[in-house]
């Protein structure tokens, strides 16, 4: 038997949206993996990049649960 797995929501948001090609997806994932191997899994790279987890800003080393909705958010930048 392997690892227990889990199931996130990922939640792309701006340039990573279009960067990327999706807004969001399901993703099955073995335990524990926290959100900066999810990113890292995922290939998202952005400077200044932030995470909420359930609809709460996190840091990169949160562990994801089962059921957890992961968003990406790019930063603001505007004049």
């Amino acid at each position: 038997m392997g690892k227990p797995t889990t199931t996130v929501r990922v939640l792309l948001f701006a340039r990573l949206r279009e960067d990327q090609g999706w807004h969001q997806q399901l993703v099955h994932l073995e335990q524990p993996t926290t959100v900066a191997q999810l990113q890292q899994q995922l290939g998202i790279h952005c400077p200044g990049l932030l995470w909420a987890v359930n609809q709460s800003f996190v840091t990169p080393d949160h562990l994801l649960q089962n059921g957890d909705e992961l968003a990406f958010l790019p930063p603001i930048t505007g004049g």
